[in-house]
């Protein structure tokens, strides 16, 4: 998955002083998300957030200035970090066609602390929606890029229909439908959908030239 850029929301007080907090916030940040990748995050107050965090509301809204832009610094933190991991652990793959399956073994790994409730309020508010709705985009094109990759003789059509459909399944994963009806857990449906990707493109037969009417 490649991260979606967006322009980074600043406090009023980190426009006055940009660089004094910036570690205590990504340290904030980092506690943030590890309670809302949990638990997910509308039902939260800000209350609620400086309980859990055991934080005061002056320090949760250094942020962000309000509730909502702070779920959207969470969201774009979430994943630019994870990309940043995916994308160092898909740099020491080497082998073309494995390399398919260690990209998505690494968003597994990335997202198995991810609850279904957090990926489904991601969905439901729509500024977080647009940032998860770009990088499930984002993240189809690379597989199209790693299936065009691994077998150049791929028609462009067909590695981005392999994309489109990896994104499909990659959401049904997120949503806890995969598990449900198949009860394969979150690292499993992802080994499952590595080994469906690389068998359809490496057994799929070569594209034939058109004939050409005389």
């Amino acid at each position: 998955m490649a991260y979606a850029p967006a322009q980074p929301q600043h406090t009023a007080a980190q426009r006055r002083a940009p660089g004094r907090a910036s570690v205590r916030r990504d340290e904030l940040i980092d506690g943030l998300i590890s309670l809302v990748i949990r638990d997910g995050f509308l039902h939260l107050s800000i209350e609620d957030l400086a309980r859990e965090l055991k934080r005061s509301k002056t320090t949760l809204y250094s942020v962000a200035d309000s509730k909502e832009q702070i779920f959207v610094a969470i969201a774009r933190a979430f994943f630019r970090r994870a990309t940043d991991r995916i994308e160092q652990r898909l740099s020491e793959s080497d082998e073309r066609v494995n390399r398919i399956g260690s990209y998505l073994q690494a968003i597994s790994q990335e997202f198995a602390s991810a609850s279904p409730r957090f990926f489904a309020d991601l969905d439901e508010f729509a500024p977080t929606r647009e940032i998860y709705r770009a990088n499930m985009t984002v993240a189809a094109e690379r597989v199209r890029e790693l299936v065009l990759e691994a077998v150049p003789e791929t028609s462009r059509s067909d590695a981005t229909f392999v994309g489109a459909v990896a994104g499909q399944i990659m959401e049904a994963i997120h949503r806890g439908e995969i598990e449900h009806s198949t009860q394969l857990d979150h690292p499993a449906a992802y080994r499952a959908l590595a080994k469906l990707l690389v068998a359809a493109i490496t057994t799929a037969p070569a594209a034939q030239p058109r004939s050409v009417r005389t």
